[in-house]
């Protein structure tokens, strides 16, 4: 998927379990086939997960630890399943970046599921859920989405010349021209689990169970966790959603301005690499041109 990518093999996993974490010596190693973009992911027995960082990463450490913070925050905060951080191990085995481990958590990725009225409200009550937790006096600290839309302008230029082939440009121009005029208005930053896409969020008989990729969070514009009404719901669902949550209308446009800004990056960049990511990003756009 990426042109710095790093091969994992399972032998490189076991290596390094064996090695670093003895008392996992046992454990079966399985790689889990996921929709990931980040991680390569190893199921670790039948109760822990291994993820390995694909590209080379500045600080990478320091990411970790990062994530495994903001897991720790979230875990118990909602009804709702997160991972809980477990370790994180050493480069090693030909392998050069720390790795991490996080508990499992069971349950079937929302891609291609026809999800109703009461997975909105269970999506609603975990926003919620999130939104309740203490920034403790942070503010968004200025990395991707979640600030100002305008910051993103060189980021959609690029997107929409390499776009050219594969979508309507001159119709998502016209949306980027008035998403990017939004005005934050002078709502403070709330806690936001900050990726809210198909591939991180866990469903059952058409009900949440669980989500995933939970080191992002952090404060943000309260309207950032809207993008799942466009990544997830189709337009009854999304307006339970939107009755659940009552964000004025600047906050919701906002929100599907933030849904817009992640999925034109995904239709062009994993077009021939991840077809799971480039569907999502196409059934967004589709979504939010179609309002």
């Amino acid at each position: 998927m990426h042109a710095d990518q790093i091969a994992v093999t399972a032998a490189t996993v076991r290596a390094l379990v064996d090695e670093q974490f003895p008392q996992w010596r046992d454990l079966p190693v399985r790689p889990l086939d996921s929709q990931g973009t980040v991680n390569a992911i190893f199921r670790l027995g039948d109760s822990l997960t291994a993820r390995f960082p694909l590209q080379p990463r500045a600080g990478a450490r320091q990411w970790l630890e990062r994530e495994a913070a903001a897991a720790a925050e979230l875990l118990g905060r909602t009804r709702f399943a997160t991972p809980e951080p477990v370790a994180i191990g050493e480069p090693g085995a030909g392998y050069p970046l720390p790795w991490s481990v996080q508990s499992w958590v069971p349950g079937a990725v929302a891609a291609d599921e026809d999800l109703g009225d009461d997975f909105a409200r269970d999506l609603a009550e975990f926003i919620t859920g999130v939104r309740a937790i203490d920034t403790r006096g942070r503010t968004f600290a200025g990395e991707n989405r979640g600030g100002v839309l305008k910051d993103h302008d060189a980021w959609m230029e690029t997107c929409l010349e390499r776009s050219e082939h594969l979508l309507d440009v001159p119709l998502l121009r016209r949306l980027w021209t008035g998403f990017r005029e939004l005005p934050r208005g002078d709502s403070p930053d709330v806690m936001n689990h900050r990726d809210l896409i198909p591939g991180n969020v866990l469903v059952a008989g058409g009900r949440l169970t669980g989500v995933l990729d939970v080191g992002g969070l952090g404060p943000a514009d309260p309207a950032l966790d809207l993008v799942a009404a466009w990544h997830l719901l189709d337009r009854g669902p999304r307006r339970t959603l939107r009755e659940c949550l009552r964000p004025d209308d600047l906050e919701w446009e906002r929100g599907r301005a933030w849904a817009f800004e992640q999925a034109m990056g995904l239709v062009w960049y994993y077009d021939r690499t991840n077809p799971a990511m480039r569907r999502v990003g196409r059934r967004t756009l589709a979504r939010i041109a179609a309002l």
